[in-house]
This record gives C-alpha cells, structure tokens and sequence, in this order.
C-alpha cells in the first residue's frame, strides 16, 4: 500500500515538473524575442526620435513621429468602422443562436478569422484603392477592421451568452421595450467582456503590415487626411529594415520596441479588465 502511494507520489511530481518545463519552453521564444527587441531598439528611442519626422536619405537624426501618429490614427479610425458592426452581429448571435441565418453568419466569421491579412489588403486593395486610384488612410482603416470583426463578434456573443436570462426576463416583464433592454440592461452587464475583445482586436490589428501595404502605404509626412496615403509603425519597420542604410536599421529595431510595448500595453489592459471587471453571477 504505502509503494503505490510512494509510486503514485513520485509521478505525480514527474508529472508537475514536465508541465512546469514545457511552460517553460514554450515561453523561451517570446521572452527572447522580447529581450533582444528590447536590447537592441531601447537604445534608440530618445525625445527626438519620437517627436520629429523621418529625414531625407543621407541626412542623420530625424524619428518615426508622424508613424506613431498614423498608428494611433489607423487604430481609430478601423474601431469606429468595425465595432458598431462587430457588437451589432455579436447581439445577433447571441440572441439568435440556431436558425439557417445565424449559422450562416456564424461560419463567415470563423473564415474571416482565418483569412490571411495580406489577402484583406488584397480586397481593400480592390475595392478602394483601385476605383480611387490611390492609396489612403481609409483603405487601411478598411482593411484593419474586417481584421478587428470576427474578434469582436465572438467575444460580444460569448458575453452576452453567460448574462442570466432573468436579467432579461424581469425587464421585459416591467414593460422595457425590447431594444432598450438590450441597449440598457444586457449590454452595460457584459460591458467588461466585449470591451476586452475590442481591446483583443486592437492588439492584433496594431502590428499588422501585409494589409496597409496594399493600402495606406506609408507617408515621409505628417498627414491627417483619410483620403491620402498615412504611415505607420509596422509599415516605418518594413521600409527602414529593407533600407541598406545602417542607421536606418536602428530606427527599425527602436520601433519594433515601440510597436511591441503598445501592443503588449493593449493586452495587459484586456487582461485587467477582464479580471477586475469581470461579473459574477
């Protein structure tokens, strides 16, 4: 008795150590990726280096301000487009879960999910850059919310899923017309879980490149109008990694730094809301 115990204890600490090992393992490229980002572009970032312009070629100096500005502009502009939409198809779902429509939907999401970015740049491509005959800052804010889209609806239906149906149940037996029970009581409740699927979203559109080349492209200037081509943090990476110039090389790796602490910073805020806010029923 006691040497299956005995055995049953030394497996059970086998067991534990493999876990903890392969945690570990699969652990050790992201924490190399993020120590040699960091080694190599913190170095770079300085006060001039995330307030100033790109400089001309030949000229030293000059920063990735207007990338950072394009950034946050595209991050904008893709959330006004994607989550009124994204929320709208999560509300249906969850309120419609069988019938021939809602799997319908259900099924596009799950393609659109596993679409490749570069093939959505290729359609914003196609459907706006082509008819207006140039790249913009809406082309790429197009091709970042249908990116944004199924994270939106999944994690709005799932939400919505878990509220009890006698939240529900009790407004509408008050007299709530049906839309302001939805407007008014389920969604306030599960405001914590699609916020972090909004934030989720933001996270993986903030790094994407294969998309805005084909449809912001890139700017050496400061621009604000949608309708002209608009820079950005992962399209400056592109350009100054394939550049032959040294110099530039550091100014990839410094916003490579940059771009990975934004995106780090949006999951890290997902995963705090989802903690702290999180409603228990």
């Amino acid at each position: 008795m006691e040497g299956n115990l005995r055995n049953r204890i030394i497996k059970d600490k086998i067991f534990k150590g493999a876990v903890i090992l392969l945690s570990f393992i699969s652990l050790l490229p992201l924490l190399l990726i993020l120590y040699y980002i960091t080694r190599n572009g913190i170095a770079v970032i300085n006060w001039e280096f995330l307030t100033q312009l790109p400089r001309p070629i030949g000229e030293a100096g000059g920063g990735i301000y207007n990338a950072i500005i394009g950034t946050l502009f595209l991050i904008i502009l893709s959330s006004v487009l994607s989550i009124p939409f994204g929320i709208s198809a999560g509300i249906y779902l969850s309120e419609k879960s069988e019938g021939k429509i809602a799997h319908i939907v259900r099924l596009c999401v799950v393609v659109l999910q596993g679409t490749p970015s570069i093939v959505i740049g290729i359609v914003a491509y196609m459907w706006i850059v082509g008819p207006f005959q140039g790249f913009s800052a809406l082309s790429g804010g197009v091709a970042l919310s249908i990116m944004m889209l199924p994270v939106i609806i999944k994690t709005t239906e799932e939400t919505l899923k878990l509220m009890p149906y006698s939240l529900k149940e009790a407004s509408l037996a008050l007299g709530v017309p049906y839309y302001k029970t939805i407007l008014k009581v389920i969604l306030p409740t599960g405001l914590s879980g699609i916020l972090t699927g909004i934030l989720l979203s933001v996270a993986r559109i903030t790094g994407e490149t294969a998309p805005l080349l084909f449809t912001a492209f890139g700017n050496q200037f400061m621009n604000y109008n949608i309708f002209k081509p608009m820079d950005s943090l992962p399209y400056r990476i592109f350009y100054y990694a394939m550049s032959p110039y040294p110099e530039w090389h550091t100014f990839a790796w410094g916003a490579s730094f940059i771009l990975v602490v934004v995106v780090l910073g949006f999951n890290l805020i997902a995963r705090g809301i989802a903690t702290k806010w999180k409603v228990q029923f």
